[in-house]
């Protein structure tokens, strides 16, 4: 077993301390073997019995005197209390693997008295604790959403003094110092989608997911070219499950006006009017923004408007005409069609769907 410092330097696939902790955590619990061979692995769970006093005097022992006003200095400055412990660990030998291990009590006890002392100042370490704090309350299924929601709104306000604190102006860039048990990029993703199905229940999380959208869509324009139009149909469609059809018209004919070739951005346009909102529901309006679509030259994704515009076909009781549809919807996929090797999870699904494999057909 070694210590935080050490797998921090294992190679590419970095993971930040507090996911080592989580990790090292859940595997205690449940296997004893594993509980043997981490005998001695100091772990954040054994300072919460310690008192204050207890933890500066653990911190004593390596020569390293903390008061509050000090702590503070240090916290305005980083982003975790990784990040301030990594250079006194820097300048320190730990001769032996206990020795090594025990040298973990200086992050641990600086993570403690952070969380203790300045609770409303953000960290890496406090944010991984509330988005998977989050992902829990979800494992029980939907009843969770609401109690999950309002966790990761919390945790989403942290990322933004983040983001602001460290001068970081990507997703990429946020997760390359973060390293966390969730990557931003992911997590940012299935915040939208969590925040989308509590709204349907209570609308005051589909405002929380218009503001979440627009800030994204501000922050990380060129991000990903798949997340940036998966994050405007979240907003648009938002907008129409709030019934505020003319914001959500305006802002596809914009995107729409830019990028006449964005399949997805036709279907989701039309699917306000279809398939998403049953209150607006007007297939004949599908139908016209879904033609209107088919005409643009070389627009991507033909074959799913094709599939889209059949099932608005057989809503109106035009089975012919959508079965020929999805005819063209196949000789529209032998054309087209790409061998790929291996597919990305974060990467855009095969099957057209405008969504990340993962979220897709790699579920």
């Amino acid at each position: 077993m070694v210590h935080y410092k050490t797998l921090y330097q294992d190679g590419e696939d970095m993971f930040s301390w507090v996911a080592i902790d989580r990790v090292a955590e859940k595997e205690r619990a449940r296997d004893a073997t594993f509980r043997k061979q981490s005998a001695g692995k100091v772990l954040r769970s054994d300072a919460r019995q310690l008192t204050d006093d207890d933890l500066l005097s653990k911190l004593r022992s390596f020569g390293i005197e903390l008061d509050p006003p000090r702590l503070e200095r240090l916290c305005r400055e980083a982003l975790s209390a990784e990040e301030i412990a990594t250079p006194w660990l820097d300048q320190r030998t730990f001769p032996g693997t206990q020795a090594e291990m025990e040298g973990d009590w200086i992050w641990v006890c600086l993570t403690a008295l952070w969380q203790r002392w300045f609770p409303d100042q953000p960290c890496f370490e406090f944010l991984d604790d509330k988005m998977q704090a989050g992902y829990d309350l979800l494992s029980h299924g939907p009843e969770g959403a609401p109690a999950a929601c309002h966790i990761w709104l919390e945790a989403w306000k942290d990322v933004l003094g983040l983001l602001e604190k460290g001068g970081l102006q990507s997703i990429r860039a946020f997760d390359e110092r973060f390293r966390g048990s969730q990557s931003l990029f992911n997590w940012i993703q299935d915040l939208e989608d969590e925040l989308w199905n509590a709204g349907l229940e209570d609308r005051q999380f589909l405002t929380a997911r218009i503001a979440v959208c627009e800030e994204g869509l501000r922050r990380f324009p060129a991000e990903d070219d798949l997340m940036t139009e998966n994050r405007r149909s979240a907003l648009a469609e938002t907008y129409f499950e709030l019934g505020e059809t003319a914001k959500a018209e305006a802002l596809y004919g914009d995107w729409l006006h830019a990028d006449p070739r964005w399949g997805w951005g036709w279907i989701g346009w039309s699917d306000g009017y279809g398939f998403l909102c049953t209150k607006l529901r007007d297939w004949q309006r599908a139908e016209q923004i879904l033609r209107e679509g088919l005409a643009v030259d070389q627009v991507r994704d033909r074959r799913d408007m094709l599939e889209r515009l059949a099932d608005i076909c057989e809503e109106q009781g035009r089975k012919g005409e959508a079965a020929e549809l999805r005819k063209a919807a196949k000789r529209s996929v032998a054309a087209t069609r790409v061998t790929r090797q291996k597919i990305g999870r974060n990467e855009p699904c095969p099957c057209g769907s405008g969504k990340k494999f993962k979220k897709c057909c790699g579920a």
